[in-house]
C-alpha cells in the first residue's frame, strides 16, 4: 500500500498534514507531531502587523480587520500581543528544522505590497522547505474595484515569489468573483500550490459589555464541502499544487479531498480537538479503506472525481444547484406539510 504522495515538490509519507495552527507554537510539540506521524508541518504565521508594527483601531475590525485566523489567538494584532516577534519566530525556523526530519513550511501572513515581503527571503534562509503565503483582504471601500482587489493579491505573490527560491504555496478564500480565472493568475505570479481555503471568523458583539468580542470556532467536517468543489473544478486546468484545509477531521474526508485532486489535505482543529495521536488513526484507516477498495495507491486516487474525470461534470455547477432544491422531502414523523 503506497500512500506516498508529493507536494510542492517535497515527497511525503502520506497526505494529512498538520496546517498553520497553535500547534506549532511550542518546539516540543513540533517533535511530538512528527513522533505522531506528520508528514511534513506548515508553521504557524509570521503576520506583516508583527513586522510594520502598525497600530490598529478596535473599531477598524469590523471592516478591514474582520477576521480572525485559526492560527490567531486574538483580534488584536499589536505587536505586544504576538507570543513571538520576527526574530524569535525566525529562530523558531532554525530550531524546529534541526530537531525534526520532516519538512518545515514557513508562514507568512499579510496583504499589503511593502517591505515585510522580504521576511520571505529571512524565512527561507532559516531552513523553511517552503513559504505558504497567506492572504486576506476585507474590501470595504465602495471606490475599490474588484480588479484593484485581485491585483494586490498578485502584488504581493510577485514580490514574495521575487525574494525566494523555494517552493511557494498562497492559502486564500473563496471570495474572488471568477476564482477560476484568479486561480491561474496566481500560478503566473509564482505560485507553485494553492491551499483552500482559509477559515476566517468574523466578531461577535457582547450585549452586556457592548464590546466586539473574537469568538473561536473550530471546523467541522460539514466545511469540507466548499474547497472540496474548487479543488474538484481546478484540478488538472490550473497548473499549482493543490491543497485542502477547512473540515478535514477523518479519513473520509481526506479520501474526498484527494479524489477531488489535493496532494495534500491539512488538518488542524481534528487535533487541537482530539489529540495529535489521530494523524496516525487517521493514516491508519485511510490504509484500511485503500485495501478494501483495492486502491494501490494514493496517486491512483488523486483526481480520480474531479471535473474532468467524473461522468457528470455538471455535477459541480449550476445543473447540480436545481437537483439539490429538489431532492429534499420532509421527514414523515415531522412533515411541515
Amino acid at each position: 500500500m503506497d500512500l506516498t504522495t508529493t507536494y510542492l515538490g517535497l515527497p511525503l509519507a502520506h497526505p494529512i498534514v498538520p496546517s498553520a495552527s497553535p500547534l506549532s507554537e511550542r518546539l516540543d510539540t513540533i517533535r511530538r507531531l512528527e513522533d505522531a506521524g506528520a508528514p511534513a508541518l506548515v508553521m504557524h504565521s509570521l503576520f506583516e502587523e508583527q513586522l510594520t508594527g502598525e497600530s490598529h483601531r478596535l473599531d477598524h475590525y469590523l471592516d478591514y480587520g474582520t477576521e480572525s485566523f485559526a492560527e490567531a489567538l486574538s483580534y488584536f494584532p499589536d505587536v505586544g500581543s504576538y507570543h513571538v516577534g520576527p526574530e524569535e519566530y525566525l529562530e523558531k525556523i532554525r530550531k524546529a528544522r534541526e530537531a525534526v526530519d520532516i519538512p518545515i513550511i514557513g508562514s507568512l501572513n499579510g496583504i499589503s505590497a511593502g517591505g515585510w515581503t522580504r521576511y520571505a527571503q529571512y524565512i527561507e534562509e532559516a531552513g523553511a522547505d517552503a513559504l505558504e503565503l497567506n492572504i486576506y483582504y476585507l474590501p470595504t471601500d465602495p471606490n475599490l474595484s474588484g480588479a484593484e482587489v485581485e491585483e494586490r493579491y498578485l502584488k504581493v505573490v510577485r514580490g514574495v515569489r521575487s525574494s525566494i527560491s523555494i517552493p511557494l504555496a498562497v492559502k486564500i478564500g473563496p471570495y474572488f468573483s471568477a476564482l477560476a480565472h484568479m486561480a491561474r493568475r496566481f500560478a503566473e505570479a509564482g505560485a507553485d500550490g494553492l491551499v483552500l481555503f482559509n477559515r476566517f471568523y468574523q466578531p461577535d458583539f457582547d450585549l452586556e459589555r457592548l464590546e466586539v468580542t473574537p469568538h473561536l470556532v473550530l471546523s467541522t467536517s460539514d466545511e469540507l464541502r466548499l474547497p472540496l468543489r474548487w479543488v474538484a473544478l481546478l484540478y488538472g486546468r490550473v497548473d499549482v499544487d493543490l491543497a485542502i484545509t477547512s473540515g478535514v477531521h477523518t479519513h473520509i474526508d481526506v479520501i474526498k479531498g484527494l479524489m477531488a485532486g489535493a496532494q495534500v489535505t491539512m488538518v488542524a482543529s481534528e487535533l487541537m480537538k482530539n489529540g495529535l495521536q489521530r494523524i496516525g488513526e487517521i493514516r491508519t484507516q485511510l490504509a484500511v479503506w485503500m485495501e478494501e477498495h483495492e486502491y494501490e495507491s494514493v496517486r491512483q486516487m488523486q483526481g480520480s472525481m474531479s471535473q474532468i474525470h467524473v461522468a457528470e461534470p455538471t455535477a459541480f455547477e449550476r445543473a447540480n444547484y436545481m437537483k439539490v432544491l429538489q431532492s429534499w422531502r420532509p421527514d414523515p414523523a415531522g412533515a411541515l406539510f
